[in-house]
């Protein structure tokens, strides 16, 4: 009863601040919204985005900190474990297509319970088999599906409007050196993870800085980290994961349905508001199974979309890498030279691959697996599929587009927004316009697949934060329902927000977090060494 009790206050709230959203359309709530975001927004990107001392001199112009921490990173992984991001791609499939799931059965294990967390659907995360067990195939599609997003429609189309072409070449890279730093984080995810009592799993850098640290010696550095990057994650949940995508929500529904009024997108966002609550608050299991079926087959037909557009312009596909190719090292827009397009590109696969971040280790803590290292070879693919695949498939669509008729100017204003046929536009409205010249009824389905992509985001990063803040002010129901109150409340800020300010500060949430998790990577990667070693001899397949 006290739970029902609390679902009907939490809706009537919510439906009071519906009603009065007309009320204050005079006052201009999208732009009181927007003032008040926009100065936090900015003194955190002056934090997380400092310049690494003397960068200037050596790269010609300054260079973020947080830039250098995750090439160097994701570089070293790559060489120190033998570019297993190519070597063993071979092997990462054959795990996948459960080729040594006989190596990796789990009998004699206790079951873990991988689909509800205190009463929530997580299967946006994870899948069930048959026998309550995830396998590595479900895993990955399920991962994948939560990451394949609107960083793929918005944030390409951004990253090729402030970088020109060229920034394809810088994201591409960085998934690809992204995939070895995505093995480690989630092979220390799965060796250090916990599980309850009512065998709820709990796992992600919070578990593996503090046991993994503490094993090697560092307790109270690993306390301080796991603490620090627990933090970084919920504010990553209120941005990256919640506001950039209500957002991009907002602005494609305020576009396409033709809404221009002042609070538009702030009565959108409530909406949202409300919808994406009856998912995470009430725990509505029928709505968020829905949503989970409904967001691959979404993601499918985009990349089918893809393919048509290009497919149809197959001849201007090799001018288009030559120019991503040619234009990553003498970068066409106005952003500073080389290293201005590859900030911009690493920026935007880093929000879009969350490699470095360690937030997607916390979802494939949860898979049932003797062996640590084979999940990490499976999330090893994720960068690729996501950023090197499907990034690519995007940002060749806007350069095609963009080829022949000059639609837009590359830099721009220096905030990613574009004139196309006299219309201001800004991340994934720059993609609809490239579709829907290719694809007559391209901007409604664009705008249903940025609403669910969006609301799948949401669902997940709402997990990753809510696991977060449970871990630092404990696991109760009164905990868990502060988190996600504050979470509904992004969703609004979000949308009503401006695209620089929204997407500054997701960028920067996420990017924070490379700091505290890279840290621990750099202490435990011997760690997953050993379990590498220890899952390629149960195979038998050490020496391929």
């Amino acid at each position: 009863m006290k739970f029902r009790s609390f679902l009907v206050f939490v809706f009537t709230s919510l439906s009071f601040i519906v009603a009065q959203a007309q009320e204050v359309a005079e006052q201009g709530l999208d732009e009181r919204i927007n003032e008040a975001f926009t100065p936090i927004s900015n003194a955190w990107q002056s934090i997380v985005l400092h310049n690494f001392p003397g960068s200037a001199a050596v790269f010609g112009q300054p260079v973020p900190t947080i830039i250098i921490l995750l090439v160097l990173g994701a570089s070293f992984f790559t060489i120190y474990f033998g570019f297993i991001n190519v070597r063993k791609f071979p092997l990462s499939i054959n795990v996948v297509r459960g080729k040594y799931d006989d190596v990796d059965d789990h009998s004699g294990q206790e079951p873990v319970n991988v689909n509800v967390v205190d009463g929530d659907l997580v299967d946006t995360i994870k899948d069930e088999g048959h026998d309550g067990e995830v396998s590595h195939f479900q895993a990955l599609a399920t991962a994948v599906s939560g990451t394949v997003g609107n960083g793929n429609i918005a944030g390409v189309a951004l990253a090729i409007a402030l970088g020109g072409p060229g920034a394809t070449f810088w994201m591409i890279l960085c998934g690809l050196i992204g995939m070895s730093t995505k093995f480690v984080e989630c092979t220390l995810g799965v060796q250090y993870r916990e599980i309850g009592e009512d065998g709820t799993v709990y796992g992600g850098p919070m578990y593996y800085l503090t046991k993994g640290l503490k094993d090697k010696g560092f307790v109270t550095l690993g306390k301080i980290l796991a603490g620090l990057f627990a933090f970084l994650c919920i504010g990553a949940s209120f941005g990256g994961g919640n506001a950039a995508q209500s957002n991009q929500a907002a602005q494609e529904i305020a576009s396409y349905f033709g809404m221009t009024g002042g609070n538009a997108r702030t009565i959108i966002g409530i909406i949202m508001m409300v919808f994406v609550g009856i998912i995470i608050i009430g725990g509505i299991k029928r709505i968020a199974s829905v949503t989970e079926k409904i967001v691959p087959f979404m993601a499918l037909m985009y990349i089918l979309a893809c393919i048509y557009i290009l497919g149809v312009n197959f001849t201007l596909i090799d001018d288009a890498f030559a120019a991503i190719f040619t234009q990553a090292f003498t970068p066409q827009a106005g952003l500073g030279g080389l290293f201005g397009v590859l900030i911009v590109g690493f920026q935007r696969a880093a929000f879009s691959n969350e490699a470095g971040a360690g937030s997607a280790s916390i979802a494939h803590s949860a898979v049932k697996t003797k062996f640590a290292a084979s999940e990490g070879l499976v999330a090893l693919l994720e960068p690729f599929i996501d950023t090197v695949v499907i990034c690519t498939m995007t940002a060749l669509v806007i350069i095609i587009f963009n080829a022949g008729s000059a639609e837009f100017v590359y830099g721009g204003d220096g905030t990613g927004a574009v004139i196309i046929d006299g219309q201001p536009l800004v991340g994934a409205g720059i993609t609809s316009a490239a579709f829907s010249k290719y694809i007559p009824f391209a901007a409604g389905f664009l705008t249903i697949a940025v609403v669910l992509f969006a609301v799948s985001t949401m669902i997940s990063w709402s997990y990753y934060g809510a696991q977060s803040w449970m871990y630092l002010f404990g696991k109760s129901k009164g905990s868990e329902y502060s988190y996600k109150i504050l979470f509904l409340i992004f969703v609004v800020i979000g949308a009503a927000g401006d695209m620089s300010s929204v997407w500054g500060f997701s960028d920067a949430m996420i990017l924070a977090l490379v700091f505290p998790n890279m840290i621990g990577l750099f202490f435990l990667f011997p760690v997953v060494k050993r379990e590498l070693n220890r899952y390629l001899e149960a195979i038998g397949s050490k020496n391929k």
